[in-house]
This record gives structure tokens, sequence and C-alpha cells, in this order.
């Protein structure tokens, strides 16, 4: 109303007015449609027909070759080793993800504070997160080998451990090595995204804070957490999507081994279509890891 009180109609839209709308709105449509013709063409188009080839049966070719309705879905949820994956992906989640949370909220605030070096450390704190993904990987997929690795290599030097396990090759430690792996990488993002939180809390509200006797706990608990809330909402739930679908890791370091063992629910979805060329139960699991984030979005 403003806006149309401003070009003197007292919220009645002019002729010319409306006429150039029109051409502002067909330019931003016209600047807009090689974007969107990208997108439909890498991204909407190749996920709708996934989950369209979800109830179709499929040939080892990826082609639809008869309706199947829910019988893909059948044989998929009376496979125990899905439940069993499943199960796996949200235990790998919820821990990576609080990990990466709480790591973050320390690191973010220490980073916050006045200290000889800050610059210096802020910087070091990007280095997992600027490395590619596959590259961190790979570095410590060496780093974790049993003969020829840094870690156990510095196990027994140190004599921490004079018989280091087999980390990668244990089905017991291959999860929690790949775990730290990616809590590793993920670590910065959320450290970052809190700092760049604290910095745009305004120092007028602590020092009000401190002339009312508030101290540190106080200052967190009722002035930085609830600045800090709406920050945190989002990088968790980004955080939540990321890692519920990493593929580099686990792929890159195990493969999902040893005996499946490290399996979550993206790298047995990519065995099943690639190495089984089972297409329709692969886009079933796509299916439910699509229905499992989006109504976990919702409801976050």
């Amino acid at each position: 109303n403003q806006w149309m009180d401003s070009i003197g109609m007292g919220g009645r839209f002019a002729p010319e007015s409306v006429d150039e709308l029109d051409r502002n709105m067909q330019l931003a449509y016209l600047l807009m449609a090689p974007a969107l013709i990208v997108m439909i063409a890498i991204v909407f188009y190749p996920v709708i027909k996934t989950l369209m080839s979800a109830f179709f049966k499929m040939n080892k070719m990826g082609d639809w070759v008869a309706f199947a309705g829910f019988k893909n879905f059948s044989s998929v949820f009376a496979d125990k080793t899905f439940w069993t994956v499943l199960g796996r992906t949200v235990i790998w989640t919820v821990v990576a993800v609080t990990m990466k949370a709480l790591a973050g909220l320390g690191l973010g605030v220490l980073l916050n504070q006045k200290f000889k070096g800050r610059k210096l450390m802020r910087t070091l704190v990007v280095i997992p997160w600027a490395t590619p993904a596959p590259i961190a990987a790979m570095i410590w997929m060496w780093t974790f080998n049993s003969e020829f690795g840094l870690l156990n290599h510095f196990l027994k030097q140190t004599g921490i451990c004079s018989s280091p396990p087999a980390w990668l090759a244990n089905p017991e430690t291959a999860f929690w090595a790949n775990l730290c792996v990616d809590v590793w990488i993920g670590i910065p993002f959320m450290a970052l995204t809190v700092l760049s939180g604290l910095q745009s809390i305004s120092p007028d509200y602590y020092e009000a804070a401190q002339i009312d006797g508030a101290n540190s706990f106080q200052q967190f608990r009722f002035i930085t957490a609830p600045f800090l809330k709406p920050v945190m909402l989002v990088s968790t739930l980004l955080s939540v999507m990321w890692t519920f679908n990493d593929f580099n890791v686990i792929y890159i370091i195990t493969k999902g081994g040893p005996m499946n063992s490290t399996d979550i629910l993206v790298t047995y979805l990519y065995k099943t279509a690639f190495t089984f060329l089972d297409f329709s139960q692969a886009s079933v699991m796509a299916f439910i890891t699509f229905v499992i984030l989006f109504v976990f979005s919702l409801a976050y």
C-alpha cells in the first residue's frame, strides 16, 4: 500500500504502473529461464523419474518394463538387510550431527573470543571443510591403515597401544572410524555458522547483562542461546540432510564393508543399483530416503 500510495494512486494501480509491472515480471522470468531449464534438465527430471521408477519393474538397462505398483516396496520391506542399514543410517546421522553441533558450538564460541592468533585459528578451522571430501576420505583411509597408517604408528611409538586394531577391517571399529571422519569434515561448517551468528549479536545486550550482575552462564543462556537458535536450526537441518546422504566418506574408505557393516542407506542404494543392477529396488530406497528427509524437514 505504501508503494501504491507513493505513485499517487491511493491504493489503485495506474495503467502505466500495471504495464510496467508486467514488463518487469516478463523480464524476471526471461532472466530466470536459463537457470530453470538447467535445473529441470539435471535436477527435477532425474528426481521425478527416479521416484516414478519405484512403481515400475525395470530391466538391467534401467528401462521400464511393466507397472509393478507397490510390489517393489514389498520386496524392499521384506529385506532384513534394508532395515539393518536404515537403523544404522539413523544412528550414523544422529550421532554425527550431535557431535558436529556440540563441537561446532564450542569451537565457534572459542573463535569469537579475543586472543592472540585468532585469525590464524579461524583459517585453520576452515581446512577440513575446504578440502574436497574425496581427498579428505582418501587421506583418512591411509591414516587408518593397519600396516602403514599414521594412527597405528603413533600408537605404537608412544606406547599407548602395542597392538592397535585393524580399524577398517574390523566391523566393530570400521563404522566408528568412518563416523569420526565425517564429523571431522563437518565441524568447520557448524563452527563458522555459530561464529557468524555470534558476531551478529549486539554487544549492548552483554553490557546490560553485566550491569545487572549476570554471570557468563546466564549471559549464554539468556542472550547467546536465543539469538543462536535460528542459526542452529538451519545449520542442523542442512547437516542432517548432508550426513544422511554422505556417500563419499563411507564408499571411499570402506565401500560399505567389511561385510556391509558400514553401509548406510545411500551406499546400499548405490550397490543395489550399480553392482546388482536392481534399479527398481534402488528407486524404492531413493523414494524412501526422499520421504524421510522431507517429513523430517517439515516437522523440524
